[in-house]
């Protein structure tokens, strides 16, 4: 955490997390040798960098005389695509895993095949189904780009205290060679990702509030039981799962 006050040391950890995070790319590739266990405080970043992309593309396709489904669906890929949809694959690799596993190995070595299976199908299937449902509800790219913020920036402000409190399930692999998350830096990432839910509403923002903690405990529980830590792929779930949960939040919310 030493020299997080630098202004220099702020913009290269937001560099490297919408680099890492997106598919966006930066003039400078140089982020001054922080690694990103050190920048995953900025993980919320990248997500208001995908929620205002998303919002965009929602805003002109109504604009164009959409209706809100179609333009929720575009919304909808155009943040995936943003993403390249790394946190969709890590979701799949998990349903897949800790569905068709026998054993903490088996597990582990199915999340790391690249084909999909059933289990992984499915569950990105459902998420794609609520995500999409739960923006269609809103009324207005107003309120699709408060729900996207609130949505996309909480779910990755978990991030850090996620990778703090779990050890690597794996020696190697992302997770294991991002580096260990101080406190501190979890800390700071998780009260940006809950600022962010104010912009549900004061109510909404608690209730969101009270829906990622519980999510948190209860998969935290689950990977611990299932594969005894975390990777790159329950870190990808946990964004997908928080994500849902906050898109429902703000169709009660905010429709």
């Amino acid at each position: 955490m030493s020299g997080l006050s630098e202004p220099r040391q702020l913009l290269d950890d937001i560099g490297l997390s919408l680099v890492f995070f997106t598919r966006l790319r930066l003039p400078s590739g140089d982020f001054g040798g922080r690694s990103l266990a050190d920048a995953i405080w900025a993980a919320p970043f990248a997500g208001l960098a995908v929620a205002v992309i998303g919002a965009l593309v929602y805003a002109i396709a109504v604009a164009l005389g959409l209706a809100g489904g179609p333009a929720a669906a575009l919304a909808l890929a155009a943040t995936m695509l943003v993403t390249g949809c790394l946190h969709e694959d890590g979701f799949s690799d998990i349903a897949d895993g800790f569905g068709g596993g026998r054993t903490r190995e088996k597990k582990l070595e199915i999340m790391r095949d690249s084909r999909i299976g059933a289990y992984g199908a499915a569950a990105l299937g459902i998420s794609l189904l609520i995500r999409w449902s739960a923006l269609s509800e809103l009324a207005g790219p107003g309120h699709v780009f408060l729900a996207l913020l609130a949505a996309h920036a909480a779910s990755r402000g978990m991030f850090g205290a996620f990778m703090h409190l779990l050890p690597p399930a794996r020696a190697d692999g992302l997770s294991a060679n991002a580096g260990t998350v101080a406190f501190e830096t979890a800390a700071i990432g998780a009260a940006l990702g809950a600022v962010s839910l104010l912009a549900l509403g004061l109510g909404g923002a608690i209730v969101a509030l009270i829906l990622l903690g519980l999510l948190f405990a209860a998969f935290r529980s689950l990977c611990l039981s299932q594969i005894g830590g975390q990777t790159g792929d329950t870190i990808g779930a946990l964004q997908q799962l928080g994500e849902i949960s906050v898109l429902l939040t703000a169709s009660v919310c905010l429709s």
